[in-house]
C-alpha cells in the first residue's frame, strides 16, 4: 500500500512537504533513509535508530539474497520480523550491486548473468527474480531492477547512443518488473527508475514512459556514479520536479548534506547514501560547521564535542542536551580520536550514530522550516554556517 499527501510547497522553490504511508506506517517528507545493506545499519542498533529519529530504512536485494538467502529470511516472515525493524522498508533491486561487480557480470536482456562476490557461483538476477526475492523480504517500498548507466564506459564517456541503450532496458525491465510484481500480488508499493544518463534528453523520454505506466512512486536513478558534481546537480536540476507532483519522488545514492538541501529544493522527498555511516567509520564527521577530520592531530586533548549544537548520544549524551545549552554529558574529540587510534570498536558507532543523528535533524529542521514557510531562509544559513568550516 501507499498514500501520499502533499501538504504544503515552497514558494521560492520545487521543495515540498509531505506525508507518506506505507505498509509499517506514516512517514513525514522529505526524509533521509539510514542504509542497512545486509539487513543492519552499521555499528547502530534498532533502539538507537528509533531515539535518533529514523523513519524507514534500506536493505538491499542483492546481498541478502546471497546471504542469509530466501529461506532463511522466510522463515522470519520477511525482512522486518528478521532484523527487529518494526518500522517502513525500502529495498533496492540489486541493480547497482550488479553494475559494480564490473567484469564479474554479463549483462543480457534476460538480466544479468554474474559471478557471486560470496563464493564464485554463477548466478542470474533477471526482474522476476528481483520482484520474488523483494516480495519475500516485505519490504514497503520495492524498486524496479534497472541498468545503472555507468558515466564512464571502457574509460571514456558514455555516448548517448549507449546511455539510450542501457535507458531502453532499464524501461523493458520496468514493464517486466510491473508485470511480476502485479503476478505477484505483492500489497507493497513498486517504485519505477529514471535513467538515461547525463542527457538530460534522455531523461525526460525515461521519465516520460515510467510515468505513462503509472508507478505509485519514482526513483532518479544513475547519479553519483563517478560524474564530476556540476553533472549530478544539472540532472538534478531538470529530473525530479517533471516527475509527478502527486507521487513521492526518490533520489537514490545521494549525497553530502549541501546535496540534500539541493535535491530538497528541486522537489525530491526521499534520499538514501552510505556516507554518513561510511565516513563516520573512516574518521570524517558531519557538523553544523563544515566537517571534522577526527583523526587529526590537533584533536589529541580537545575537550570540545563533534558539535555543541548537536544533541546525540555521542556530543550531548544520555540528557541529549547539547554544550551550547548548558550540557556536559558528552564524549569529546579528544576521546574519540583516542578510540580511533586504538581502533577500538566504539568510536565508529559512537561516531556513526552521531553522523546518522546530523542527517535524520537536518531533515528534520528542513520540514520545520516547509511548515513554517521558511525554507529559502534555512537553507541560505545551513549552506553559510556548513561553508565556515569546523
Amino acid at each position: 500500500m501507499l498514500q501520499f499527501d502533499l501538504l504544503k510547497t515552497d514558494p521560492t522553490s520545487h521543495a515540498r512537504r509531505g506525508a507518506l504511508t506505507l505498509g509499517h506506517g506514516v512517514v513525514q517528507t522529505p526524509l533521509f533513509m539510514p542504509v542497512g545493506t545486509y539487513g543492519t545499519v552499521k555499528g547502530v542498533t534498532p533502539r538507537s535508530l528509533h531515539e535518533m529519529g529514523a523513519q524507514i530504512i534500506l536493505g538491499n536485494t542483492f546481498h541478502l539474497w546471497m546471504r542469509p538467502g530466501l529461506d532463511v529470511l522466510q522463515g522470519f516472515g520477511g525482512l522486518h520480523g528478521f532484523e527487529k525493524w518494526d518500522k517502513p522498508i525500502l529495498t533496492d533491486s540489486g541493480g547497482f550491486q550488479v553494475w559494480s561487480l564490473g567484469a564479474m557480470r554479463r549483462i543480457t536482456e534476460e538480466g544479468v548473468h554474474f559471478a557471486s562476490p560470496v563464493n564464485g557461483d554463477r548466478l542470474f538476477l533477471s526482474p522476476e527474480l528481483s520482484m520474488q526475492i523483494q516480495t519475500v523480504l516485505g519490504s514497503d517500498v520495492v524498486m524496479q531492477l534497472d541498468e545503472c548507466t555507468p558515466y564512464e564506459t571502457r574509460g571514456q564517456l558514455t555516448t548517448e547512443g549507449e546511455a539510450r541503450q542501457s535507458m531502453e532496458m532499464s524501461l523493458r525491465w520496468a514493464r517486466r518488473s510491473q508485470a511480476e510484481f502485479q503476478r505477484l500480488n505483492n500489497p507493497n508499493a513498486l517504485f519505477g527508475i529514471v535513467q538515461g544518463g547525463m542527457y538530460e534528453n534522455l531523461r525526460a523520454e525515461s521519465l516520460a514512459a515510467l510515468v505513462a505506466m503509472d508507478f505509485p512512486g519514482y526513483a532518479v536513478g544513475g547519479v553519483s556514479v563517478g560524474e564530476p558534481k556540476e553533472e549530478m546537480l544539472r540532472v538534478m536540476a531538470h529530473t525530479p520536479h517533471r516527475l509527478p507532483a502527486h507521487k513521492p519522488r526518490y533520489l537514490m545514492g545521494v549525497g553530502t548534506p549541501e546535496d540534500l538541501l539541493e535535491g530538497v529544493a528541486q522537489g525530491v522527498d526521499m534520499f538514501d547514501c552510505v556516507m554518513p555511516t561510511r565516513n563516520a567509520r573512516n574518521g570524517t564527521l558531519f557538523t553544523r560547521f563544515g566537517d571534522l577530520k577526527i583523526r587529526n592531530a590537533r584533536h589529541r586533548a580537545d575537550q570540545q564535542p563533534l558539535d555543541s549544537s548537536c544533541s546525540c548520544y555521542a556530543c550531548a549524551g544520555p540528557s541529549g542536551v547539547p554544550w551550547d545549552q548548558g550540557g556536559r554529558e558528552g564524549f569529546s574529540r579528544a576521546y574519540l580520536h583516542h578510540l580511533d587510534r586504538c581502533g577500538e570498536m566504539l568510536g565508529p558507532m559512537l561516531t556513526t550514530v552521531h553522523n546518522l543523528h546530523y542527517y535524520l535533524n537536518l531533515m528534520r529542521e528542513v520540514r520545520d522550516a516547509l511548515d513554517a514557510g521558511e525554507f529559502a531562509q534555512l537553507r541560505a544559513r545551513l549552506r553559510a554556517e556548513r561553508a565556515r568550516g569546523v
